[in-house]
């Protein structure tokens, strides 16, 4: 619970029983007194009052009036690839050879004459009472970020934030199951975080975090070069956190167990040894929004069409995971399912296929890149659209609660949007000014 949150929004509204009330919810938490419970919310108002309605550049934050939740941000659907487009604006033209305009799973700077790929992924929000699961699933996001940029993994970070009242044993778990992937796959974890969230400004027990990496490539396989006339190749996927929270939260909890895999790794592992990275235009991870969400960011990054057979694509989802998004009703094309991607040209995909097959994983041709833009789902032969809804699929219960569809005032809150993002460049520009004695 957010303390600070709570008293400003009572403060704002002029409530006057508003330390009664936070000292209460505190209770509800924490096994204090009601005195000192009572000195809490007392301090709590103090410092909420001391930091309200300030003034100038620095302290006066950019608003909205546009929550997260709202426009749908991290929930991998249109708000949420949106906003995203708009965090590329606010940091601008970079000297980097791929930055967040790009829209592609890492960034990536030319060093020593070899191209540097970092990325980092967050954990997966519902597994913060699982922090193993959500150490294992995200330290291999972020290696498969790396990888898919044609650059090989070679250190790993982590930053971990546990609230005030959270077990001190979550950081170590969560490590371990980190340093799982880590150990299995050689890349070391090398540095990290560990940080309280909010201080003593918010109570309870959630955690929440990141894994960081690096690698080196000689040849990039960013999004941006795929081109008409590839075809589409992926490999299986049994999803990772987001299928495991579907699994959890809706009690069919043996299916985790078909997420814990490194067969990503492994089919990189092998393109690589066969020298077949050089041969591939682009490689990504089904991830954001599912095929359906990476295949609008593939679309606008690289300027052609993708077109995707659906048949293939449902056979190369695990069997058991298929069946409880089938049985739930929810879209496995809109939910990461941690396959691999490749786009290449044609005349390599025999190799492509017979190298990722040896090493035990399945892969097929699952579409091709055509003239035009968007995205083509074919159905029995029949062409469908295949663009992303405003939420990626709802595969836990409340986010079935929450929906997909998108809000009515979508358009009056993109330009609300709009108007945060242009503030933030101005506020931007006048600081580096000053800074630079302009």
């Amino acid at each position: 619970m957010d303390l600070e949150g709570y008293a400003r929004r009572g403060l704002r509204r002029g409530d006057k029983d508003l330390k009664e009330k936070l000292a209460e919810r505190i209770l509800e938490i924490k096994n204090i007194s009601r005195k000192h419970a009572l000195e809490i919310a007392n301090a709590v108002i103090v410092e909420a009052k001391a930091t309200m309605n300030l003034k100038g550049d620095i302290l006066q934050p950019v608003t909205s009036g546009v929550t997260m939740g709202e426009f749908g941000v991290g929930s991998r659907g249109t708000g949420d690839f949106y906003t995203h487009e708009k965090i590329a604006e606010v940091i601008g033209k970079t000297s980097a050879v791929v930055d967040s305009s790009h829209l592609d799973d890492s960034g990536v700077v030319r060093a020593g004459g070899r191209y540097i790929v970092v990325t980092i992924d967050g954990m997966h929000s519902r597994l913060s009472d699982f922090p193993f699961l959500a150490g294992f699933h995200v330290a291999r996001a972020a290696l498969r970020d790396v990888y898919v940029m044609g650059a090989r993994p070679v250190a790993l970070l982590s930053d971990i934030h546990v609230a005030d009242d959270g077990d001190v044993a979550k950081i170590f778990d969560h490590i371990a199951g980190i340093t799982t992937v880590s150990e299995l796959t050689g890349i070391p974890l090398v540095t990290g975080s560990t940080l309280r969230i909010g201080g003593d400004m918010v109570i309870g027990e959630r955690m929440t975090g990141g894994v960081g990496a690096v690698g080196v490539a000689e040849n990039l396989t960013s999004r941006i070069q795929a081109k008409p006339g590839d075809v589409i190749l992926m490999t299986e996927g049994a999803g990772g956190g987001t299928v495991s929270t579907t699994a959890l939260y809706y009690g069919m909890h043996d299916i985790v167990d078909e997420t814990i895999n490194l067969k990503f790794i492994d089919a990189c592992e092998a393109l690589f040894e066969a020298g077949l990275v050089g041969k591939i235009h682009a490689m990504t991870d089904v991830t954001n929004g599912g095929v359906r969400g990476d295949a609008k960011e593939i679309s606008r990054t690289a300027r052609a069409k993708l077109v995707f057979e659906e048949e293939k694509l449902r056979a190369l989802v695990n069997r058991k995971v298929l069946g409880m998004l089938d049985e739930l009703e929810i879209d496995y094309l809109g939910v990461s399912l941690d396959a691999l991607l490749i786009i290449a040209p044609p005349e390599h995909a025999d190799n492509i296929l017979e190298c990722v097959r040896e090493k035990g994983v399945a892969i097929d041709v699952v579409g091709k890149v055509v003239e035009g833009e968007g995205a083509e789902l074919v159905i029995d032969g029949e062409a469908c659209d295949f663009t992303p809804r405003f939420r990626e699929s709802a595969y836990t219960p409340i986010k079935k609660l929450v929906g997909e569809k998108m809000p009515k005032n979508f358009e009056v809150m993109r330009k609300a949007v709009d108007r945060a993002a242009e503030q933030a460049v101005e506020k931007k520009r006048r600081v580096v000014g000053r800074l630079k004695g302009k």
